[in-house]
């Protein structure tokens, strides 16, 4: 029987990710020869299957896609990978797909559909949710494959709901009844729903009584759709994955289809089966998520100059930063840099000055300055090259149309120009913005700044969006009436004496007034407020009191959990998005030292460390300051 045991809260994408950081470290022999000795058991403790875990499950809609290309997602660290531990490649998503059809991966798919989908994907294709979930399932019994003698892995297909401590062994309380005694714990939860409070709560109640529907922020694969009617008018706020993965399960998943538009333009058309509601669509911003980008950089690419790793970790060091007004201007640069680098020499044609003397002038420049927008128009041949970023954040601010129908056309005409410089071969200059923004956010990992939810908010905006034929689609169901545009800044009150919401936005007078609202947002990554009991748990643990802590606070240098007396607790981690390191996604594009494989490694070094210790008999306290220190 193994003497020492690690429990991992969560078994999809990221615990088990963090499993084959801990397999790859233990198999290079530099850490853990000592607790392999004694025997490890590693217990995956999800009520979910190891690798998909809940949201990437097979069991979801066909209909539900991936926002990435296949060639960009992998699980795998790389030559880019700036870890500690062992590089261990292995195949993209989309490289998964090509060894599967050679007949090379031993994977069982018995769904007909997957089948047929991987017989056509390819590196640029958008793969299914259900597709995913193979990929993941695959991953995992690679990594269980690979663990060295000595290491055991057990799924206990149950629900965390408390750890505590008992002779310095930590008790894992499962939903189940049973309890799991561990010598260390992490935390890797992933995305979890949120309880009910604030405004959510007051609109469910106010829904309850009048007999209205509201559908509160939720993952949508999971959401109860069948309140909203066909013809019915929904008021729908928020216009980010959500609320595409929304609009699709309401219209093919209720029997529409789109085929290919008459007119000589191309583009699509949709055809309604009748059964879908229809849809009104705002936000603050009032535009969609951009799209992914499918273009392909013609310049190298820009290297970080502005906001690197080493001013990232300067600026953690330092404590107390302002991120809104020290960190987002260096990143704001960094993503124009990248923009402009790619304009500039994958576009010479367009540009009327050398880029080696446009970057002397546009280094000294604040990037939303005047100054620079008149410096960036002197060098530019087409004045719609230029690349405002306030403009660009809000599109809609300061506008007005007449009324909703010169709304409906603006939005349009918006979408349509957005999807061609996402995709056109002559606007890759997007591609260096996007690259750019990744490379900067990537370089706060580890560095020990937090990074606040507008900050988020805005990444995902650029980096987070649908694929390119979501759009395409969309503005397909807007030319059939399907889908109406409400605008920015929208506004929705409950109107007790008639049972409605009621819907406004400043980019159009008017008002929507509807019995149908749904906020179309992921739930909030707040520790407190999570329905999963373990994570609430966690927050009195580390707070010592009933806390109101959105995120876990972690150590920035193994993600150890902080304690109440303010110091890393020993053998408790925690990594995903409720805590307070940087959250990427668990896995990544290829070639681009993730984020959260550099944690993955990382923590997967401290736990082995650790249970070097215990094995040992070390003082554990002791080793957990010494390891931050």
């Amino acid at each position: 029987m193994p003497e020492l045991t690690v429990a991992v809260l969560g078994a999809g994408p990221r615990g088990v990710g963090w499993l084959e950081r801990f397999a790859e470290n233990l198999r290079a022999g530099e850490l853990g020869q000592g607790a392999a000795r004694s025997g490890i058991r590693i217990v995956l403790i999800d009520p979910y299957r190891p690798g998909p875990g809940r949201l990437w499950r097979y069991d979801q809609s066909p209909l539900l896609k991936l926002n990435s290309l296949a060639a960009d997602v992998t699980m795998f660290t790389d030559a880019s990978s700036t870890i500690e531990g062992p590089i261990a490649p292995g195949p993209s998503l989309a490289e998964w797909a090509e060894r599967w059809r050679a007949g090379s991966l031993e994977v069982q798919i018995d769904d007909p559909a997957v089948r047929a989908e991987l017989e056509q994907l390819g590196p640029a294709s958008f793969p299914t949710r259900r597709l995913q979930s193979f990929y993941l399932e695959w991953f995992h019994r690679r990594t269980l494959a690979r663990l060295p003698a000595g290491v055991e892995v057990e799924w206990h297909r149950s629900t965390a709901v408390s750890v505590a401590e008992d002779g310095g062994r930590q008790l894992v309380g499962l939903a189940d009844g049973e309890t799991v005694r561990a010598d260390a714990v992490l935390y890797a939860l992933g995305h979890n729903e949120s309880a009910l409070a604030g405004e959510h709560e007051l609109l469910d109640v106010f829904a309850r009584e009048h007999g209205a529907y509201y559908l509160a922020p939720a993952f949508t694969a999971d959401a109860d759709l069948e309140g909203l009617p066909a013809g019915q008018d929904v008021i729908v706020r928020g216009m980010g994955l959500a609320a595409i993965d929304l609009v699709v399960l309401l219209t093919q998943g209720r029997g529409g289809r789109f085929e290919p538009a008459a007119e000589a333009s191309g583009g699509l058309r949709y055809v309604p089966s009748g059964r879908e509601p229809l849809l009104h669509l705002g936000s603050r911003r009032g535009v969609p998520y951009h799209s992914k980008v499918t273009s392909r950089l013609v310049a190298p690419r820009a290297e970080l100059r502005f906001f690197t790793r080493d001013i990232a970790a300067e600026l953690g060091a330092r404590g107390n930063v302002d991120f809104a007004a020290e960190v987002w201007p260096l990143i704001a640069k960094e993503a124009l840099h990248g923009y402009y680098h790619e304009l500039f020499l994958g576009h010479p044609e367009r540009v009327r000055l050398p880029w080696d003397s446009f970057l002397v002038r546009f280094a000294e420049l604040d990037p939303w300055s005047d100054e620079l927008r008149e410096h960036v128009a002197s060098a530019l041949v087409d004045p719609a090259d230029a690349l405002d970023l306030t403009v660009f954040d809000r599109p809609l601010a300061g506008l007005s149309f007449a009324d909703a129908g010169e709304l409906q056309r603006h939005l349009i005409d918006y979408i349509v120009d957005d999807l061609h410089r996402r995709t056109a071969a002559e606007h890759s200059e997007t591609l260096g913005f996007f690259t750019s923004l990744l490379f900067a956010f990537f370089a706060i990992g580890g560095s020990g700044l937090e990074v606040p939810p507008w900050f988020k908010a805005f990444f995902s905006y650029v980096a987070s969006g649908p694929p390119v034929h979501r759009l395409e689609e969309l503005l397909a169901l807007a030319e059939a009436g399907v889908v109406r545009f409400l605008g920015a800044e929208l506004e929705v009150r409950a109107d007790a004496s008639a049972g409605t919401f009621r819907a406004s936005s400043p980019s159009a007078p008017g008002e929507l007034v509807s019995r149908h609202l749904v906020d179309a947002w992921l739930p909030e990554d707040a520790a407190h407020a999570s329905e999963n009991p373990a994570l609430r748990d966690a927050v009195r643990a580390s707070s010592g009191e009933e806390s109101v802590a959105a995120l876990l606070a972690v150590h920035p240098e193994d993600s150890r959990l902080i304690g109440p007396d303010g110091e890393p607790q020993p053998a408790r981690f925690a990594i995903g998005p409720f805590t307070t390191a940087p959250n990427a996604g668990a896995f990544a594009r290829p070639a681009t030292d993730a984020m959260s494989f550099r944690e993955n490694d990382r923590v997967a070094r401290a736990v082995l460390r650790l249970l070097d210790q215990i094995s040992a008999g070390s003082d554990l306290r002791g080793l957990a300051r010494r390891e931050v220190e």
